[in-house]
């Protein structure tokens, strides 16, 4: 028998093929260079892309010196036969460059003054202490509006995709804020000053409006406030009626992600249309996952992460109908890559580069920090997929935040479990109990949504009893810098013990 590059294998070698730390060195070395250099030359196109966009509106002589590095790190890493993958590469980054100066310059309005007639609605109406922020499109150009009082609460009624008949003035937004703006390609702010009729957009925004809609009702009768809220933000990442406070707590333990759609609700969205794909052929089921990750991209706003999930979800499934494998490493570099080529903006989106982060950290450190932690296979793993996507995240959330919380490793392994089954029921429950309900509010439809309840009631008591746990930031440094020298001297030992032969 014969191994996946061709070498000679017994059947206890082949046993091993699904844990590399046990394959003998001689396979290892026979198996691996190849996967990581294939790998290797994907993440580094994505990483070059994403740095040219960023230096692109800098000086030009910083895109030439990091032309040049870039270029002689790729001939030194992979030899001089990869000549023209450097240029390549080269390419990238110009190009990127200059994808990142054309999306600067798009950032500025070509038009301003007074205008009037019907603007699409971009992005959810957002709570600004007592005003109400709307973002929407005006002659192909975005702004924010402020609006207070009772035409606040109008325009808090509309949704994205919808068209709402305005009249004011659009000005150029100063401030700290113009930067983020320009990240969201907000040009400037429009001050309102009517507030017509509102008319539904095309017929997919409309049916994920209905269902958003759908959702926050049925959670907002079986629930508390703040519980329906997170439930919200659970299912289809809809944090706009969270409190601060729930927010900052949830930020303060590590559980934000949960309110942020990313690859787990994409996987449970086809988990629960499983039963339909496996009688489809194989490319009507491609066809039919990929209608459903679109839809559900269109259900939860198109955000950053979703866009990260959602082109990862894409691009397995095209692999597994062109009979590949894809590892997911090469899957993010080709996601991050994509993405950034449509909408060069991500590159400074924090949403996105956590969302990246923390795939990262769960892909590449996740199964080596699991044979590092001697525990059950059962706890080993969730406190591995934990401490790798906290290690994955820990530069951006440190830039950013300012924090990384050492209780985060406690608090997701008792919450992500109750969080992804409230994920897979909470759509389905809360519809039938729409249905159930429809001549007005049932007991059959409290019985419904009560395991999504207790399961949304389960997760906020795990962040208020991890908030309440959590150490002051010297001490949880301390901890991380103690668990980085344990896992560092398990990782030599074991790499002395596979170079020797000899068993720990």
């Amino acid at each position: 028998m014969r191994g996946p590059l061709g070498t000679p294998v017994d059947a206890s070698t082949l046993r091993s093929y699904d844990d590399p730390g046990r394959l003998p060195r001689h396979h290892l070395q026979r198996t691996l260079p190849k996967r990581v250099g294939v790998d290797g030359r994907w993440v580094l196109v994505a990483l070059v892309h994403a740095v040219g966009i960023a230096v692109g509106p800098r000086a030009d002589a910083g895109i030439v010196v990091t032309v040049v590095a870039v270029c002689a790190t790729t001939v030194a890493w992979w030899g001089s036969r990869s000549v023209l993958f450097a240029a390549a590469v080269a390419a990238t980054m110009l190009l990127a460059a200059w994808q990142g100066q054309a999306a600067w310059r798009a950032a500025e309005p070509d038009r301003l003054g007074r205008w009037s007639g019907w603007a699409l609605v971009v992005a959810d109406p957002a709570s600004r202490g007592r005003a109400t922020m709307l973002t929407v499109e005006v002659d192909g150009e975005r702004f924010d509006t402020f609006a207070y009082g009772a035409t606040g609460r109008k325009l808090a009624a509309v949704a994205t995709g919808e068209y709402v008949r305005l009249a004011g003035r659009r000005v150029v937004r100063t401030g700290v804020d113009a930067r983020r703006a320009a990240i969201r390609h907000v040009v400037g702010r429009f001050e309102v000053e009517m507030v017509g009729d509102v008319r539904v957009g095309s017929p997919a925004t409309d049916a994920a409006n209905r269902v958003r809609r759908t959702l926050r009702e049925v959670a907002e009768d079986a629930m508390s406030p703040d519980e329906a809220a997170l439930f919200s933000g659970l299912v289809i990442g809809d944090d706009a009626r969270q409190s601060p406070e729930m927010v900052q707590r949830f930020r303060a333990v590590g559980l934000s992600h949960l309110t942020a759609v990313s690859g787990q609700n994409v996987a449970f969205v086809l988990a629960a249309a499983a039963p339909l794909l496996h009688r489809l052929s194989a490319r009507r089921r491609w066809a039919v996952s990929l209608g459903l990750i679109v839809w559900f991209m269109v259900l939860t706003r198109f955000e950053p992460s979703v866009l990260r999930a959602g082109v990862m979800a894409m691009l397995s499934a095209t692999a597994f109908l062109a009979g590949r494998v894809a590892s997911p490493v090469r899957l993010l570099a080709i996601t991050v890559t994509v993405l950034t080529a449509i909408d060069p903006m991500l590159v400074w989106s924090v949403g996105f580069w956590l969302s990246v982060s923390a795939t990262a950290g769960v892909a590449v450190l996740a199964p080596l920090l699991e044979q590092l932690l001697r525990l059950p296979p059962w706890c080993a793993t969730a406190l591995g997929v934990t401490l790798g996507a906290q290690v994955g995240v820990a530069v951006p959330s440190l830039l950013v935040f300012g924090r990384l919380p050492i209780v985060a490793l406690l608090a997701n392994p008792a919450a992500v479990p109750v969080a992804g089954f409230v994920m897979l029921v909470g759509v389905p429950s809360a519809l039938s109990a729409a249905l159930l309900s429809t001549g007005g509010r049932s007991f059959v439809a409290d019985a419904v949504m009560l395991p999504s309840q207790l399961g949304t009631r389960w997760v906020d008591q795990v962040s208020r009893v991890a908030a309440a746990v959590e150490p002051p930031p010297t001490v949880s440094a301390v901890c991380w810098v103690v668990l980085a020298l344990v896992m560092a001297g398990r990782w030599w030992r074991n790499r002395v013990a596979r170079q020797t032969d000899v068993p720990i």
